[in-house]
């Protein structure tokens, strides 16, 4: 019993002894009153005491230990519940902002944000995290996120339907995505995550580049060829191996005969020899050969 309770008992067989002491009518009504009275509080007593025992066996939910929290939040998490997850994982951070628990989910909620379609708040997730755990061992999973995110759609069945031509979109978010996938691949070579992120920088790679010989082109059009060379210039300096390469190459040499910069067009005709030279021959071969010969 504890101390408030024992007050509580105190207090209420003194108001039992004062009331059932004092008769106001005769002997049978005062001791029926006397022993309602002392019924009455008896009851009061016992229902203090069960209230108090609850209180105090009651287990708070928010008490929990970090593990305990952890499981619950990890556990929505594999069940495909992000909502709930992502809750409970900042609940945890929150309460114990400096236990492990706490950084893996951390590393936990980078994932739910992004599987949960809130690209925002796991790209502030992944900042964060990278921002404030630099060393971390995990770090390179931040940075793999964060490229996802980022990370342009493929084309879709309806596109491939209608031939849809990327090359013509803004590639808004390509720069990041292929700026954090480079981070991955060349600062975390080892990592599990590296061998993707290469083949995904391939992919955004000639996407940009397609992009940039799609501007330079457009500039060519309408005569304005320092622009183009420029656009150009930048797609073989930037993305080297693209397939574009060549047709930014191609790009340079007109735009700067057009230009009369003769020595800058010899250049790039140069450059355009000395990895498409064979190309070049065998496509000459091909138009003397005659259109009847299979051989």
């Amino acid at each position: 019993m504890t101390r408030r309770s024992e007050v509580l008992v105190q207090d209420s067989l003194y108001w039992l002894d004062y009331y059932g002491a004092k008769p106001k009518k005769g002997p049978h009504l005062s001791s029926l009153s006397g022993k309602l009275a002392r019924g009455s509080v008896l009851a009061l007593c016992v229902v203090l005491l069960a209230t108090t025992g609850c209180r105090s066996n009651r287990k708070d939910p928010t008490k929990s230990s970090p593990e305990v929290l952890y499981k619950k939040a990890h556990k929505s998490m594999d069940s495909y519940d992000f909502n709930a997850a992502i809750k409970q994982y900042e609940a945890l951070a929150a309460r114990y902002p400096f236990t492990d628990q706490a950084r893996q989910a951390r590393l936990d909620l980078i994932y739910s944000y992004y599987r949960a379609g809130e690209g925002e708040s796991a790209t502030d997730a992944a900042e964060t995290f990278i921002r404030e755990n630099p060393t971390h061992p995990r770090v390179d999973y931040a940075w793999y996120v964060k490229g996802l995110v980022d990370f342009e759609r493929s084309p879709n069945a309806i596109e491939h339907l209608f031939r849809v031509d990327l090359s013509q979109r803004p590639p808004s978010t390509a720069r990041k995505a292929f700026s954090a996938f480079r981070t991955v691949v060349e600062q975390y070579p080892k990592s599990e995550y590296a061998h993707d992120a290469r083949q995904r920088m391939v992919y955004l790679r000639d996407r940009l580049a397609d992009y940039e010989v799609h501007v330079a082109r457009y500039y060519m059009k309408r005569g304005a060829y320092v622009a183009a060379a420029q656009r150009a210039k930048g797609c073989v300096d930037n993305f080297d191996g693209a397939p574009a390469v060549k047709d930014a190459l191609k790009m340079m040499i007109e735009a700067y005969d057009r230009l009369n910069l003769k020595p800058l067009a010899d250049k790039a005709r140069e450059v355009y020899q000395l990895n498409y030279g064979s190309d070049v021959a065998q496509a000459q071969a091909d138009i003397k050969k005659p259109w009847w010969k299979i051989w």
